[in-house]
C-alpha cells in the first residue's frame, strides 16, 4: 500500500470516528465511546495535518488557474500567493513524512519493549539493566509511562530479560529504532586485570494493538499457574501467582511473575501475548511487501547489530547510518534524542526521495 493511500485511509477513518463521537448510540455505550475516543486521539495529529495538506493542494490548484489567466493584477496576486502556499505545503509534507515513519503503526502510543541479555554472561545482564535505565530516564521528560510487565533478574542486579509496557505520544515512532542488537565494550566491575570485554543485549520494540485488533479467546491458549522465583532460582513467592500462557496455534509462550497477584500477572501476560501475536501478523504482512521498507532504518530486525557503546572512548556508534557520537555518558543518562533525531531524519529523507513533495 502506498503512503498516500495509507494517509487517505487514515483520514477517512478519522472522519468516521468524528461522526461516531456525536452518535447517540455510541455515546450511550461507555466502553465503546472510550475505544472510539482513544482511536480518534491517536489519529488526530496526523489526520488533521493531512487534511490541511489536501486543502493546500486544492488552494494551489485554484491559485495556479488564476496565475495562468489573462488578468495581470490577479495573476500577480496569485503568483505571490502560490509562493506562500507551496512553502506551507512543503513544510507540512515534511512533517507528515516524519510522523508516518514506522508505517501503519507510526501513531501507536503504546508499545511493549523487550530487553534481553545476549552473549557475555553477567556483564551482558548488567548491560541489559543499563539499557533499561537509559530508556527509563529518556522517558521521564517526555512523560511516557513505563510499566514493568515481567523481569528475570540476576544476583548481581542485572537482567536476563525485562519486558516493559511504554505509553505516551510518539512512543513507537521514536522507540522503533531501538530494535536490534546492542553491543557494549568496557571493563567489567568484576575484571581485576582491566581487560575490555565485549558483551551484548537485544531489544525488541513491538507496537501494542488495541483489543479489537487481536481476537483472543480462552480456547486459543493454555494457561499454566506456578510459583514465582527470583535470582538464582530461589522462590520469592510461596503462592502460585506466576502465569504462563501458550498460544496453541503459533506456539508463542509468554509468562509474567512480577506481581504478587495472579490476576495482575494474567492481565499483563495477556497484553504481551496479544502484542506478540500482532507482531507476528505485522511481520507476515511486511514480508509480503518487503521492498516497501528496504531503505528505512527502523525495520525492527532484532537480529541486526545496530549500535556499539564503547566506554573507554565515551563513544556510541549507530552502524545503520554510520553515526558516531562521543557522548556515551549523556546518552546512558537518558539523552537518546540525538540518535533518534538522526535516525528519523534519515528515514524522512529516504521517504522524500521515494514520494516527492508534490501531490
Amino acid at each position: 500500500m502506498s503512503l498516500r493511500k495509507t494517509l487517505d485511509d487514515k483520514l477517512a477513518r478519522f472522519d468516521a470516528l468524528e461522526k461516531q463521537l456525536v452518535d447517540p448510540e455510541v455515546l450511550a455505550d461507555p466502553a465503546r465511546i472510550a475505544a472510539v475516543a482513544r482511536e480518534h486521539g491517536t489519529l488526530a495529529r496526523l489526520a488533521k495535518k493531512y487534511r490541511r495538506f489536501k486543502e493546500l493542494n486544492s488552494q494551489i490548484g485554484e491559485a495556479q488557474e488564476m496565475a495562468d489567466g489573462n488578468d495581470a493584477e490577479m495573476r500577480e496576486m496569485a503568483e505571490a500567493e502560490l509562493v506562500d502556499l507551496r512553502a506551507e505545503r512543503e513544510s507540512l509534507w515534511d512533517d507528515i513524512l516524519g510522523q508516518t515513519i514506522g508505517g501503519e503503526d507510526a501513531q501507536r502510543d503504546r508499545v511493549v519493549m523487550e530487553i534481553r541479555a545476549g552473549t557475555g554472561g553477567d556483564e551482558a545482564a548488567l548491560f541489559a539493566r543499563d539499557l533499561y535505565e537509559m530508556y527509563k530516564r529518556h522517558a521521564e521528560p517526555k512523560r511516557w509511562k513505563i510499566e514493568i510487565l515481567d523481569m528475570n533478574s540476576t544476583e548481581l542486579g542485572g537482567f536476563k530479560e525485562i519486558i516493559l509496557g511504554v505509553e505516551g505520544e510518539g512512543v513507537f515512532r521514536e522507540l522503533q529504532y531501538e530494535s536490534g542488537g546492542h553491543r557494549v565494550q568496557r571493563v567489567p566491575e568484576t575484571e581485576t586485570k582491566g581487560r575490555i570485554h565485549t558483551s551484548a543485549a537485544t531489544v525488541a520494540v513491538l507496537p501494542e494493538p488495541e483489543d479489537v485488533e487481536i481476537d483472543l479467546k480462552p480456547d486459543d491458549y493454555r494457561k499454566d499457574i506456578f510459583c514465582a522465583s527470583g535470582p538464582g532460582g530461589q522462590h520469592v513467592n510461596k503462592t502460585a501467582s506466576a502465569i504462563r500462557l501458550t498460544h496453541l496455534e503459533t506456539g508463542i509462550v509468554v509468562q509474567c511473575q512480577d506481581e504478587k497477584s495472579q490476576h495482575k500477572n494474567f492481565a499483563k501476560a495477556l497484553r504481551v501475548l496479544k502484542t506478540r501475536l500482532y507482531e507476528a501478523k505485522r511481520k507476515a504482512e511486511h514480508d509480503k511487501r518487503a521492498s516497501d521498507r528496504k531503505t528505512l532504518v527502523g525495520s525492527g530486525d532484532r537480529s541486526q547489530r545496530i549500535r556499539t557503546y564503547n566506554f573507554a572512548e565515551n563513544r556510541v556508534t549507530d552502524h545503520r547510518i554510520n553515526l558516531t557520537l562521543y557522548k556515551l555518558d549523556s546518552i546512558l543518562a537518558g539523552d537518546v534524542q540525538p540518535l533518534t533525531d538522526a535516525l528519523i531524519d534519515y528515514d524522512r529523507q529516504q521517504l522524500r526521495r521515494e514520494m516527492g513533495s508534490d501531490d
